[in-house]
């Protein structure tokens, strides 16, 4: 399985956007990331320079978010749509995207879910509840 690090993580979203201001020939993994990474301007300036996306993993910052996690939810989102992975997880995900009427909103909204379920599955020491997700974004579809 394949594992990368976190520098391994900045210098992938990094060499997506640069590729994608280049011009130059992308993956389809780093043409998902550059679809997301265009998506998120803010985070530009930050991915424009790999080497120092990297120094920083020695300084966290609680007060700000973290592009490259932000990025990655996204990219896992994706793939989990992509797969239905968990079963379900597509549908949940089409429902709550038709509700707020953009992908990027719903993907936000979802990435709470995520969050929640991970959180509560490291806080239990259990495995995560891929359906205990896929009602809470379920949910998240059917309110206003």
């Amino acid at each position: 399985m394949f594992n990368p690090s976190q520098a391994d993580v900045r210098r992938f979203f990094c060499g997506a956007f640069a590729k994608r201001r280049d011009a130059a020939p992308l993956d389809a993994l780093e043409t998902l990331a550059a679809q997301w990474i265009a998506e998120h301007p803010e985070y530009h300036a930050e991915l424009g320079d790999a080497e120092a996306a990297v120094a920083r993993l020695s300084q966290p910052d609680a007060a700000r978010e973290n592009p490259f996690l932000h990025l990655s939810m996204h990219l896992s989102i994706s793939e989990q749509c992509s797969i239905d992975q968990p079963p379900g997880i597509r549908q949940a995900v089409e429902l709550l995207t038709a509700r707020r009427g953009d992908l990027h909103t719903a993907h936000h909204e979802v990435m709470e879910c995520l969050g929640t379920m991970l959180w509560e599955s490291q806080r239990a020491g259990r495995p995560p509840d891929g359906q205990a997700y896929i009602d809470a974004v379920r949910r998240r579809a059917t309110q206003d």
